[in-house]
């Protein structure tokens, strides 16, 4: 696709934190009060996308189409095309395929219009996790339990994303923080080949073939709760085992206060982060400066926590209005509106960089 318009920040940055107060812009003009979500498939966590970003349309009087792509990357570009050519004023990205799909978005925002992404770049405005941290908050838990209650000693499988460069630090940190326990081995570190539950069954089950004591399993909530049916279908699922996933998906909440082997889910609250990608996208049709880039903050959830945690998930309004809340959730970097709009962001954008050291 021939260049049409501003290639965007492209050379990797530190964004400054977000100013709340920045100088108002011209909104858009000739694009229509539309709100759109672009969803790569249906598991829980994007489904929660889905709600936060049409509780947020409702609340700012703006329509709300859904394109489900079903895991179908041409499908999904297709439906992106058709989104722009409709002149639609917000678009939010989840990709299939990132690369394939990224000149797309770049025609949507050279539209004028608003384009949030879930990780990928281009984007308005990126959203991602420190995924550094959020795997360690992870990782810190099994290697807490290992050390506490399995005597320092584990067999260890990690079902990895590590095919998306994007998630791979997530990885690399429950990797550091079991090497502080000796006793824990790793016996399996592999990506299943879809990353849902019938991904993480089907891996699972190889596993087991050459390894049937498992003690300890790491991922996302989606392919370790594939792992958990099938540890329960060959009948190795043990009460203290440690299952843990990342992203709080209401079945891995559901299987913690069940209690057995799933004991932690690292939340990254999606209603809550998508309600505020839909406050941003009618902020910027009203010509308001909004972030850059916003961060979801991992925490891990305990029945200590787990119903302000659900109470937080079924009205992601409610936390927005609360700053406190809202801030233990998210944080966000940068400034961009309508006027500046070719400083959209056009690289991996993570708030764990680090500057960069002058050359000498």
């Amino acid at each position: 696709m021939a260049q049409q318009g501003p290639p965007g920040l492209t050379v990797p940055r530190v964004l400054p934190p977000f100013d709340a107060n920045a100088a108002a812009c011209a909104p858009p003009s000739g694009l229509s009060k539309v709100l759109a979500f672009a969803q790569d498939n249906e598991r829980e966590f994007m489904n929660g996308v889905a709600r936060g970003l049409a509780a947020a349309a409702s609340d700012r009087r703006l329509e709300f189409r859904l394109a489900q792509a079903r895991n179908d990357g041409a499908r999904q570009i297709e439906q992106v095309r058709q989104l722009r050519a409709a002149g639609v004023g917000a678009l939010v990205s989840a990709p299939v395929d990132a690369i394939a799909l990224a000149p797309h978005l770049q025609q949507v925002i050279w539209s004028g219009a608003f384009v949030g992404s879930v990780v990928p770049p281009p984007a308005t405005e990126i959203l991602n996790a420190p995924q550094y941290l959020t795997g360690k908050v992870l990782g810190d838990a099994a290697a807490a339990y290992i050390r506490d209650r399995l005597r320092g000693r584990a067999s260890v499988v990690l079902l990895t994303h590590d095919s998306l460069q994007f998630l791979a630090p997530r990885f690399a940190a429950m990797r550091d923080s079991l090497k502080a326990v000796p006793g824990a081995t790793i016996v399996a570190d592999i990506s299943p080949a879809t990353v849902n539950k019938e991904g993480g069954e089907a891996a699972m089950r190889t596993i087991l073939l050459a390894h049937p004591n498992v003690d300890v399993v790491l991922g996302a909530d989606t392919v370790v709760l594939g792992a958990l049916a099938a540890l329960r279908a060959a009948g190795k699922a043990r009460p203290d085992q440690f299952l843990g996933g990342i992203d709080g998906e209401p079945e891995a909440v559901a299987e913690i206060k069940r209690g057995g082997p799933y004991k932690a889910t690292i939340s990254l609250n999606s209603p809550v982060f998508a309600y505020a990608l839909g406050q941003h996208a009618a902020d910027w049709l009203e010509g308001r400066s909004v972030p850059q880039a916003m961060d979801i903050l991992p925490s891990a959830i305990s029945a200590a926590n787990v119903a302000q945690y659900e109470a937080d998930l079924a009205d992601p309004a409610a936390v927005w209005r609360d700053a406190t809340r809202r801030a233990s959730y998210l944080r966000m970097y940068g400034n961009i509106c309508y006027d500046t709009r070719d400083q959209y962001l056009n690289f991996p954008w993570s708030s764990e960089r680090r500057p960069t050291a002058p050359v000498r």
